[in-house]
């Protein structure tokens, strides 16, 4: 009964760390996607999405505004506004002017794009950790006392609740709306729709703005969580939802959400049944296999040069 109890606690807190990698992994796979390029400034548009989140609840506490829903929801709005902001910035500055080179140009754009990021917060911000409020406190607890418990937090609850709304959303937005079937049509053939009359800089833009949205509300989510945000925040993080995206087959986002849910998995798996320590060598290890057995990625599609 214990090792079930622990098994699960263990599953759920992977669920809990891969669906934030998922909802980072969206931006890689759709910028790629879109125009067959990584976005190695992602991770830190999801750094900067946490400290905008930080910011706005330290300035709402210096007014004396406590309530809780109120100040989740400005935080995230303001998160998601500077991260879009940026994103949309660096489409503009490090992606559209090097378009249509040799893909090794804009892959040293984005890295340059990167590390100017990283420091610009490290000198706005500092290099320390900086802590980040536990606004979201309790938890249920299942089992029998004076043994292990399962324990479900209710930040993990509300990890859950938003992830699935931002996923089901971003589903319904890519089936359905005009702009959505638009991000469609160029993903199949960029020339072809431009022919047809989309806008397709335009559709590229709103890619990355998507992408930079969704990876705030993560920011903020894993902000809460860990407790804690520095500058490297983003570099580690937004590399797992990188190896989740190409887990889950790079160009597909149920690919990218089942990536980082699996990746998620493997990681709490082995912190609570090896060590905290190996946690990444299971997790690349893993990618590794994947991509030897189906290169594409678990649900990604063979390439077809078009002639």
């Amino acid at each position: 009964m214990q090792d079930l109890l622990y098994f699960f606690q263990q599953l759920i807190n992977g669920l809990t760390i891969g669906s934030t990698y998922a909802l980072i992994a969206i931006g890689y796979t759709m910028v790629y996607g879109i125009i067959g390029m990584i976005n190695f400034a992602h991770g830190e548009i999801y750094m900067i999405g946490a400290y905008t989140a930080l910011i706005a609840i330290t300035g709402l506490a210096t007014l004396g505004i406590a309530w809780l829903p109120l100040v989740l929801l400005v935080a995230l709005i303001c998160a998601v506004i500077v991260s879009s902001s940026m994103g949309w910035a660096v489409e503009r500055v490090a992606y559209r002017p090097v378009r249509g080179r040799h893909r090794l140009i804009p892959l040293i754009s984005a890295i340059g794009m990167s590390i100017f990021l990283q420091n610009y917060v490290h000198l706005a911000q500092g290099s320390r950790n900086i802590g980040f409020p536990a606004l979201i406190e309790g938890s249920f607890r299942m089992g029998p006392e004076n043994t292990f418990q399962l324990s479900i937090s209710y930040m993990q609850i509300t990890i859950f609740i938003i992830t699935l709304v931002c996923m089901t959303a971003l589903s319904l937005f890519i089936s359905r709306s005009r702009t959505g079937r638009a991000c469609r049509a160029v993903s199949q053939d960029l020339g072809m729709a431009s022919l047809l009359g989309i806008d397709t800089n335009r559709i590229i833009s709103a890619t990355f703005v998507i992408g930079a949205a969704l990876a705030a509300v993560a920011g903020l989510l894993l902000g809460m969580y860990y407790g804690s945000v520095d500058p490297l925040f983003g570099f580690i993080a937004g590399l797992k939802a990188f190896t989740a995206a190409v887990l889950g087959g790079i160009g597909s986002i149920p690919g990218a959400m089942l990536g980082g849910l699996i990746l998620g998995v493997a990681e709490s798996m082995t912190s609570g049944y090896l060590s905290g320590e190996y946690k990444d060598v299971v997790a690349f290890s893993l990618l590794i296999l994947i991509l030897l057995f189906k290169p594409t990625g678990l649900l990604g599609k063979p390439e077809v040069e078009k002639i």
